[in-house]
């Protein structure tokens, strides 16, 4: 009878059907970008930043100072190549210190990197927008961020100023020649991150052989956890961090969008429930005669409570499929193909460390989530009407 009943006003239920279907398709569209988002931002902090484990010696992450290295690296890298998981190994020198150019300074941290290693690491080599990187028969050479050029206003070519500390804390000057730009996802680091060769840096701050970072890259996202154990028990003097432990705001960014997506798909059906109970009343107000008279012939208040509350359930769960089936649809499709957020602004994204083309992922994992959220929106738009519905009188009811 419920089924039958909602049918009786066809373009009535089917417009509320499809008002459902539309937000469900909006919830699921709003939950497969923001998943999308959070999988581009982690795999850019993972391939592009951090790497899945770093190692330091344990000071240097609180001091930053150079004498704090993690000791005889090669025999490091052996005990450390022992774990199946571990796919590259890369070493970094960590300096902090000052570019200084004619036209002003600036604050930034110098990278000692083997091109061998680092360009597989952070994929500097694609980054790369202008000049060849560090080429081998040349000296001094150093590749800046576009963002950091455009502001010290340097090209290929030109001379720039490094000052830091070696280890003795003794001030170190060095000149250097831009030989490439680069550009990366994350534009507060073009401002201030700099490659050098690791072999040059080592000799000016008196560590020629030694690291200050081991980068580790795994064969698998999922094994993050286990081979940060392994090195811990292999390694208990030096520290060991995931790339959760060193990124812990895209981490919390990660927590706080699965809220907000949330929220916004609470918002979404909380508007769909005023139109499911608009819907209602009207449809209990038009049959008020016909509900006196089954309440007459003897139907219980809990039956014809269980009439109205099934079919609010007919109306929202016949659209819900809809939606979610064009939302699976249209986030397939798009996580094909990408979506070009560049409209948004590339330097916008760029500054929170997004990439512009996005691509969607289906939330599969937060269907019941977002079906219970419906149950509860079907089962609250029903009160109100299921409860004037039982409230009439018979006869009061067959008068009108």
């Amino acid at each position: 009878m419920a089924w039958r009943n909602i049918w009786r006003n066809k373009t009535r239920s089917l417009v509320i059907m499809v008002s459902i279907a539309l937000g469900m398709f909006a919830g699921v569209a709003v939950l497969a970008l923001y998943e999308g988002m959070m999988v581009s931002r982690i795999r850019t902090v993972i391939d592009e930043e951090t790497g899945h484990i770093q190692i330091h010696h344990p000071k240097f992450s609180e001091e930053s100072e150079t004498k704090y290295t993690i000791g005889n690296s090669r025999d490091l890298i052996q005990k450390i190549k022992t774990i199946p998981e571990i796919t590259l190994i890369n070493q970094r020198q960590l300096v902090n210190g000052m570019l200084s150019t004619p036209t002003g300074t600036a604050g930034v941290q110098i990278i000692g990197v083997d091109t061998l290693t680092e360009y597989d690491f952070s994929s500097l080599k694609q980054k790369i927008r202008e000049g060849n990187g560090l080429v081998p028969d040349k000296h001094h050479q150093a590749i800046i961020g576009m963002k950091l050029a455009a502001k010290m206003k340097l090209r290929i070519g030109s001379k720039l100023v490094l000052m830091f500390n070696d280890t003795t804390n003794d001030l170190v000057t060095a000149a250097f020649r831009v030989s490439a730009i680069y550009r990366s996802t994350n534009a507060p680091l073009d401002e201030r991150l700099i490659y050098v060769s690791r072999d040059e840096l080592g000799e000016l701050i008196g560590l020629a052989g030694q690291c200050h970072q081991l980068g580790i890259k795994l064969r698998d996202d999922k094994d993050v956890e286990a081979a940060a154990r392994k090195l811990k028990s292999m390694l208990p003097g030096l520290k060991v961090q995931t790339w959760k432990d060193i990124s812990p705001e895209t981490e919390f960014m990660v927590r706080t969008v699965d809220t907000y997506s949330y929220i916004i798909m609470i918002i979404i059906m909380t508007a769909l429930a005023f139109g499911i109970l608009n819907t209602m009343l009207m449809a209990i107000m038009e049959r008020t005669r016909e509900i006196g008279m089954i309440a007459a012939l003897g139907t219980s208040r809990k039956r014809i409570f269980l009439l109205v509350l099934l079919e609010t359930a007919f109306l929202t769960l016949a659209g819900a499929p809809a939606g979610i089936l064009a939302g699976w649809l249209t986030a397939n499709y798009f996580h094909k193909t990408g979506l070009d957020l560049s409209g948004m602004g590339e330097e916008m994204m760029s500054n929170f460390g997004f990439r512009t083309l996005i691509y969607p992922e289906f939330p599969a994992e937060k269907l019941i989530p977002v079906l219970t959220i419906v149950v509860i929106t079907a089962f609250l738009s029903s009160l109100l009407p299921a409860m004037k519905a039982i409230r009439m009188k018979p006869i009061d009811a067959l008068r009108n």
